[in-house]
């Protein structure tokens, strides 16, 4: 049977990806096409906008960023509904629509309020294209390679977020730097928009709507001849057993979701998957990098660019890792071995931030006060200045200030100045170093470890699973309406953090926060372990039947009972 579990589909996967596609082009152009929206959401995550006119508002700054993501909490809602209603391929087109004309709006505005008005649109397009792509590539893809198809969205979406930081470094210089950049961010979008008018809708979101010699026309390109009669049947039994159970009505409301055993089923994997993948601290860590670049020793500011670049990179590798082994180890054993390595990444940065916190150099009376007009005012005016330390002056806040080490070694006592540019050569200058984002610590290189090994193992399991899962795991008729919940959530999730981890940072400290994320991804084992389905090599129709009879699964390791053909089913 196309898409079921074969003793050897784990050791030809991966050749079988490149076989099928090789053979039928047609597939891979389809799925490349549709993943392109995943370059978009990489360009939005990681440009750095030079908003010099604004530098005083701090009220807008905070909108410019923030109303992103509240466009893209919009976004997957309305595009669960508009995949629904007019199909996956009309929601990637408006997508792209409404990516480019906020990119557009962005990069020609000459008032900074209408880049807001910009971000508003990015992120209804960034929303909408961040569930419609996962679903449109699954739907339209042999069962055998689906993941790993689906994957290559994930993949751009890496490489896109890779593409930002080699722009950002090529236009630093560049008169107008942010609205070069966020001109090109539009690109990937129009890109898109011109390849979709190219390629079909979704056979089965085809054959649900009653165009059935569509469907079947775009299915028989997509599946081999011996296949394609079998995957046109099951869709025909899915769709008929459908109307007979619910009705021919279309209205769907969340008491009919929650009522459904498949649907209530699948929301409880698919939701809990795109929580936990912004709460187990990816933006946490993402954000601290340039910290922990600088516990490293590494406190050139080019440098951590370039390091940025490593660690982007990075996260586009582990993309690739995941088209490798999605349908070769499957979904849930890829989840389980990438939360066991953020368990141990997020422990070793815990270990050492607090070790930063505990044991970081002294500010020296002598050292801070060799020249007039540098030291920091907070320490100056300080009533327990002797007590102070590295940390104590990174805190100050009425100006900020830097620690610049001492020439003896980064661990000795140094001094604690005002943070400017001239204050920053003045250190240079004595062949000492100048920490602004974190203290200087010898464990520094556990830091620089605990953040790679976070990134490899969270970017092929955490990272791109629960976008794969999301896309197969619901039935047809709720397929569209249960993505657009289950991503609505994920980006929800993605503004709760965003908007609490810095609150945390100061509350309890960086590391008690790490240690926090940790527990979560703890918790986030378990609930995988229990709650979320092995759904590798099962034809999407087949995964609904699977949902109907589940029972807890808990020991992962072992195969379930093969899917049985109908040919060979008795009456």
């Amino acid at each position: 049977m196309e898409g079921g579990i074969h003793g050897g589909a784990d050791k030809s996967a991966f050749r079988e990806c490149f076989s099928l596609t090789w053979k039928n082009p047609y597939v891979l152009r389809l799925a490349f096409s549709a993943g392109i929206g995943g370059v978009i959401s990489g360009a939005l995550l990681y440009i750095k906008e030079d908003f010099k006119t604004v530098d005083r508002e701090t009220w807008l700054q905070e909108m410019i960023v923030s109303m992103a993501v509240a466009g893209a909490i919009v976004g997957a809602a309305i595009g669960g509904w508009a995949n629904d209603k007019f199909g996956r391929r009309s929601a990637i087109l408006m997508a792209d629509f409404l990516f480019l004309i906020g990119a557009i709006v962005m990069a020609v505005t000459p008032n900074p309020s209408l880049i807001v008005v910009g971000r508003v649109f990015v992120g209804l397009g960034v929303g909408m294209a961040s569930m419609t792509a996962p679903l449109y590539i699954s739907e339209a893809s042999p069962a055998k390679i689906r993941g790993a198809l689906v994957s290559t969205n994930g993949f751009l979406i890496t490489g896109g977020q890779f593409v930002s930081y080699l722009i950002n470094l090529a236009f630093t210089d560049v008169k107008g730097t942010w609205r070069w950049m966020l001109g090109i961010a539009g690109v990937p979008a129009l890109l898109q928009f011109i390849l979709m008018f190219t390629l079909p809708e979704s056979p089965r979101w085809l054959y649900r709507k009653g165009r059935e010699e569509e469907a079947k026309a775009i299915m028989r390109r997509i599946y081999s001849a011996e296949d394609v009669e079998h995957e046109i049947r099951a869709l025909k039994d899915s769709v008929e057993l459908e109307i007979l159970e619910e009705g021919s009505s279309e209205k769907i409301n969340m008491i009919k979701l929650c009522k459904t055993k498949t649907v209530r089923r699948g929301l409880i994997a698919g939701v809990g998957l795109q929580v936990f993948q912004q709460f187990v601290g990816i933006n946490t860590v993402m954000y601290y990098s340039p910290t922990i670049f600088q516990l490293a020793g590494f406190a050139s500011n080019r440098t951590a660019i370039l390091l940025s670049l490593v660690t982007a990179g990075l996260n586009a590798f582990g993309s690739i890792i995941s088209i490798y082994l999605i349908d070769r180890a499957g979904r849930k054993k890829l989840l389980i071995i990438s939360l066991l390595g953020v368990i141990v990444s997020l422990g070793l940065l815990t270990g050492v931030f607090y070790e930063v916190t505990t044991h970081a150099p002294a500010v020296s009376f002598l050292e801070t006060q060799r020249f007039n007009n540098v030291t920091c005012p907070d320490y100056n005016s300080s009533l327990k200045a002797q007590t102070w330390d590295c940390m104590t002056c990174l805190k100050a806040s009425s100006p900020s200030c830097g620690f610049c080490s001492s020439p003896s070694g980064k661990e000795h006592p140094g001094a604690c100045w005002v943070s400017n540019d001239p204050v920053k050569d003045l250190c240079h200058n004595e062949n000492r170093l100048w920490y602004t984002r974190g203290c200087p610590s010898n464990f520094g290189w556990f830091a620089l470890l605990g953040l790679g090994l976070y990134i490899i193992f969270f970017s092929p399991g955490m990272g791109t699973v629960p976008w794969i899962v999301n896309s197969e795991i619901y039935p047809l008729r709720f397929r569209g309406i249960c993505g657009g919940i289950a991503a609505t959530a994920n980006w929800i999730s993605n503004l709760i953090v965003a908007q609490s981890f810095l609150s945390l940072t100061e509350a309890i400290g960086t590391s008690w926060t790490f240690l926090m994320f940790g527990v979560i991804s703890v918790i986030a084992l378990l609930f995988v372990v229990v709650c979320v389905p092995e759904t590798k090599g099962m034809p999407m129709e087949e995964i609904e039947k699977m949902l109907e009879g589940r029972s807890l699964h808990f020991k992962f390791w072992k195969k379930r009972s093969q899917p049985v053909e109908k040919g060979n089913q008795t009456a």
